[in-house]
């Protein structure tokens, strides 16, 4: 059920309760972009004021100077955006004098980001993996479908920059018919990931009618989405979106936390309501620098993941895009974040380390066997300690 707010905006009544909230971070980040709470709620109002130059940032939070050359600097690069509930997760570190917290890191652009020694624009080669324009069919049995454009926020390490500069990409009717008729043109699909830009970022309407016809060709067996608007733009992930999604079983979600600030109450019920819908809802993050790349602040999202029920799914190494060279780390390193996990947590809470390439995903596993004896097999357990199990490599 929606209710509407005195300016007839759709509001989702499951996010009132924090709207009425005056502690909550939607009341909060509300009054200091100047709106109310019902209207912050909207997810249509969150797109229309996105922060995009250095003038609306400075009106919330003081920018550093790297950060006030990188909205200047970077305009014609990477398009700047970020919504307004997400520059909110920003405060509480502003407030604390912290201007490295990992929210603006990810979503600030920086003068950084114009030196780049590795940076490529198409670091997986999806164009050329493209039979059909946006559906990129790397593996035989599934197909990314880029059909949107539009992001709640533009991550700065998003490896799809190179869509920026292009016109006309976000649910082209031509682009959505073409992919279709690709998709069920090859019965070995089975397996459709509905992606962009992000997938969310239109009318329930227009996302009904294109799973309805991806749902109608009979080899395709699962649809996935990827969004980050759980995290970006939680108020977009209804419980009326998630119950149409449901109709069309089986539906699955990956989104995309990256750091344990971005699981807040709202993010909770975003995910929350795809979940009681019989959505299954799985977490791919992203290696980064200052972000996430160190046992501790990894166990935290993961932990955190597993409260909010998303399961810790993929944590990718960064590709080499352009831009993102002060945001990488090493596989050395990752290997010994991921490492610091296994026998700490559940193993439903140790994602796969991967690294992406042309050719598909590459698990990237700190290696627990050390050889052989004959038939015994000599193996490193979690704790370090050496292990012979007889008889078994034969």
């Amino acid at each position: 059920m929606e209710t509407k707010d005195t300016a007839s905006q759709l509001i989702p009544e499951e996010f009132l309760a924090l709207a009425n909230d005056p502690g909550s971070l939607t009341s909060k980040t509300a009054a200091r972009f100047g709106v109310s709470p019902h209207s912050f709620i909207n997810w249509r109002w969150q797109m229309k004021h996105q922060v995009m130059d250095a003038a609306q940032a400075s009106a919330v939070l003081q920018l550093e100077d790297t950060e006030k050359r990188g909205f200047s600097e970077l305009q014609k690069l990477f398009n700047a955006g970020i919504t307004p509930y997400y520059m909110g997760l920003m405060l509480p570190n502003i407030d604390a004098g912290d201007a490295e917290c990992p929210i603006r890191l990810q979503a600030l652009p920086r003068v950084e980001e114009l030196k780049d020694s590795l940076g490529v624009a198409d670091p997986l080669s999806e164009v050329p993996h493209s039979p059909v324009r946006e559906v990129v069919h790397v593996y035989p049995d599934r197909v990314a479908f880029c059909v949107a454009q539009l992001c709640p926020v533009y991550c700065r390490y998003c490896f799809r920059k190179r869509r920026d500069d292009e016109v006309g990409l976000h649910f082209n009717r031509t682009i959505i018919d073409n992919g279709i008729n690709y998709i069920a043109s090859n019965p070995a699909i089975r397996d459709v990931l509905i992606t962009g830009g992000d997938a969310f970022m239109a009318s329930d309407q227009a996302l009904e009618q294109l799973v309805q016809r991806i749902r109608a060709i009979p080899h395709v067996e699962i649809i996935r989405f990827g969004t980050r608007t759980p995290v970006t733009l939680p108020y977009r992930v209804t419980a009326k979106l998630a119950r149409m999604l449901a109709q069309y079983h089986p539906i699955y979600v990956n989104t995309h936390f990256n750091c344990i600030e971005e699981i807040t109450p709202e993010a909770t019920q975003a995910v929350a309501n795809l979940v009681n819908a019989g959505i299954p809802v799985g977490n791919q993050a992203v290696l980064l620098r200052g972000v996430n790349d160190s046992p501790e602040r990894m166990m935290a999202l993961c932990r955190g993941l597993l409260r909010i029920r998303a399961r810790p799914y993929y944590v990718f190494h960064p590709h080499a895009v352009e831009g993102t060279e002060h945001l990488r780390v090493s596989v050395r390193r990752g290997i010994e974040v991921m490492k610091s996990l296994r026998g700490n947590i559940t193993g439903l809470g140790i994602p796969t380390y991967a690294l992406d390439t042309p050719s598909g995903k590459v698990p990237i596993n700190h290696n627990y066997v050390l050889g052989h004896d004959g038939e015994d097999l000599i193996l490193e357990t979690i704790r370090g300690e050496i292990w012979r199990e007889v008889g078994v490599f034969q």
